[in-house]
């Protein structure tokens, strides 16, 4: 799996640790982070090579995992869902079809950070009517605030 990934200044040795982790499991890991760019343009990186092609993943980090989401979720299509447990990333690609994983580097650690991208990337959708129609009410409201 292609898996775009990105950091602040604040992220990036857990950033490294967590890139090793994807590698070793044979993932193809696309690193645009950075140690000296502001998170918003590290989400806005991440976000547009997420929606390149289909079937990309993506993972933002910052020190708490907040900015950076917030960031990722101003462009248009992507669905980005800031995970501090195994539970919340299954629910976030499950529930909401998250194309995105913001995770907070001062918040979690290393063995953590690891659990979180595996259940992200091995859950997929479950393509259930009530949670589509729940994504495209969003995808609607977006479109209203235009």
């Amino acid at each position: 799996m292609k898996i775009i990934i990105g950091n602040d200044h604040a992220g990036v040795e857990f950033k490294n640790t967590i890139m090793k982790h994807l590698e070793e499991q044979g993932h193809e890991v696309v690193n645009v982070g950075t140690d000296t760019l502001d998170y918003p343009d590290i989400a806005k990186s991440v976000a547009e090579k997420v929606l390149a092609e289909e079937g990309n993943l993506g993972i933002i980090i910052c020190g708490t995992g907040i900015g950076i989401s917030i960031a990722a979720n101003k462009v248009e299509g992507i669905r980005a869902a800031l995970c501090h447990n195994e539970f919340t990333a299954r629910m976030a690609r499950l529930h909401n079809n998250a194309n995105i994983v913001a995770l907070g580097a001062r918040v979690i650690g290393d063995e953590l950070g690891k659990a979180i991208v595996d259940t992200f990337i091995t859950t997929e959708f479950s393509n259930e009517e009530r949670h589509i129609k729940r994504i495209e009410k969003i995808t609607n409201y977006e479109n209203q605030l235009k």
